[in-house]
């Protein structure tokens, strides 16, 4: 089974360390839960970084219907409307950073214990070779390996992006580019690791106008996920 839907929130935190006690007993009793049963929303999973090098400690995934539902009004207004728990901890965020993306190759399968992330930001006269790439040679490669369960491809939908801000009432930047994800499914974050080394490592993408110093890898352990 892959995604359950085409949208994905992805969002990138990080806390001071005497806020982290807090901040996880939030997130995996109230937040995820909340969060799974708002209109559109299928999953949402969160994980903690498995090794030094990842640049962000914590990232999490919400599975969505499609990228709309990101920027439905029912949504914005219960974003509004957070509870006093989500108003303390949110204000303590030292990191956070925030994707609406639609997934274009949908390889999942299950749920798996870790997850390795390439992000990166392609040039736009090379997207559909890449994105072909991706669905054909890049990621049924990269999923086939021993211990690896899947991978997606997710690009940042920047209309949606643009309808939140608006809605926040926050400017619009004129030089936004749109970012791609790259998720890997595994069963540890070693494995995930390899598979990030060998589909993204040594300039793999070059070809595509991405070299492996533009692209930003992550290993990740699973913390907690909720479903409906």
């Amino acid at each position: 089974m892959g995604l359950l839907g085409t949208g994905m929130l992805i969002t990138f935190t990080e806390v001071a360390p005497e806020n982290e006690l807090d901040f996880n007993e939030w997130y995996n009793r109230e937040h995820i839960d909340e969060r799974v049963f708002m209109p559109g929303f299928k999953r949402a999973r969160r994980y903690v970084a498995a090794d030094t090098a990842t640049r962000v400690k914590y990232f999490a995934t919400y599975e969505t219907d499609t990228v709309r539902d990101l920027c439905a009004p029912a949504y914005m207004k219960l974003l509004a409307d957070q509870s006093d728990w989500s108003k303390r901890v949110m204000a303590r965020f030292t990191h956070f950073d925030r994707l609406t993306l639609t997934c274009t190759v949908d390889l999942a399968h299950g749920i798996s214990g870790a997850a390795g992330l390439a992000r990166f930001f392609p040039p736009e006269d090379s997207k559909q070779d890449l994105r072909s790439a991706m669905r054909d040679e890049i990621l049924p490669k990269l999923a086939g390996r021993p211990g690896m369960h899947g991978a997606t491809l997710l690009e940042n939908d920047l209309d949606v992006v643009a309808e939140g801000l608006r809605a926040q009432g926050k400017a619009v930047p004129a030089d936004m580019r749109q970012e791609w994800v790259v998720i890997l499914d595994g069963s540890s974050p070693s494995i995930v690791g390899a598979a990030l080394d060998a589909g993204f490592g040594d300039d793999e993408l070059e070809g595509y106008g991405v070299p492996s110093s533009a692209i930003d890898l992550g290993r990740y352990a699973l913390v907690f996920g909720n479903h409906r």
